[in-house]
């Protein structure tokens, strides 16, 4: 299979996104007979058309399509190489990328990674993502750490290492207006009189909540689903129902004014499982994450 030749994906790119080569060997000062040149020799080595004739310029074709979206991702991470060598080069920061997976509580993930929010020069990145696709991530190195509701996969292909950071009971909160309302019954009975904001399904919490639902012959009258715990605290604040949060992540809420608890519900519990490659096993602030006291 014969190399890429990235000065010819660069030509490409650059023609795709003037929209004609008239317009791209002036921006590049070369001539066009040159550029022209170069991508047939790409299109001619990915064996497919990638540009077509469209008015004065030319346009992608599917292949095109696919090959641009590529190079617009390669390109990008090469702008940014520089600047990432010499912060690397001169310790001007410390790195961590950190997947958070859609059915985590976002609240009880930022008191969690709060260990190492005070460490000098902190770069922190964090991608919200599907289980699946962030194993991925983490196995090709783009992330150093993922945090989600469950073990990592037993993939021996992706040799990933699971560690459970947390177990936090979940309460129950509410905008002041109704957990009034709720006062003249018990908690949790109350919770059939009032609007419920709850995760979305695919999320480990939610299966638990459901669980718990039935146990007590309950059925409440959900009125909002959020992969987004904070986005759900945010509209439960404005008044449009009560919530769920673990009691590792209630600790954010003193954020929003009005809310209050409603009740405690110590039977239900929010794990969230640190899952590492084996280079993120020496990743100096992922172990103080790991390293920490359970909670």
């Amino acid at each position: 299979m014969s190399t890429l030749n990235y000065r010819h994906l660069h030509y490409f790119w650059v023609v795709a996104k003037e929209g004609g080569f008239a317009r791209a060997a002036d921006r590049l000062d070369i001539a066009v007979q040159t550029i022209s040149a170069q991508v047939r020799e790409l299109e001619k080595s990915l064996g497919n058309q990638l540009l077509k004739p469209q008015g004065r310029g030319v346009a992608l074709t599917e292949a095109g399509e696919a090959a641009f979206a590529r190079a617009e991702e390669i390109f990008r991470i090469g702008e940014a190489l520089p600047g990432e060598v010499r912060e690397a080069a001169s310790h001007k920061s410390v790195r961590l990328a950190v997947g958070l997976s859609d059915g985590i509580s976002k609240l009880a993930a930022h008191a969690l990674l709060s260990a190492v929010l005070a460490t000098p020069n902190l770069r922190l990145v964090c991608h919200e993502g599907e289980f699946e696709q962030l194993q991925a991530e983490l196995a090709l190195h783009h992330l150093d750490l993922v945090l989600a509701g469950q073990p990592g996969s037993a993939n021996p292909n992706l040799r990933l290492t699971s560690a459970r950071l947390a177990s936090s009971p979940v309460d129950w909160y509410g905008p002041s207006a109704l957990v009034r309302r709720a006062s003249a019954k018990e908690f949790p009975a109350c919770l059939a009189d009032l609007p419920v904001l709850l995760p979305t399904r695919h999320a480990v919490l939610r299966t638990a909540l459901e669980h718990w639902f039935d146990q007590r012959g309950m059925r409440p009258r959900v009125v909002g689903e959020f992969e987004d715990s904070a986005l759900m605290v945010v509209f439960a604040a404005q008044g449009l129902g009560v919530f769920p949060v673990s009691r590792l992540g209630a600790q954010d809420l003193v954020m929003l004014r009005g809310l209050r608890l409603l009740g405690r519900c110590d039977d239900v519990r929010e794990e969230i499982h640190a899952i590492r490659s084996r280079r993120g096993l020496h990743h100096p602030l992922v172990r103080i994450l790991v390293q920490a006291e359970q909670r």
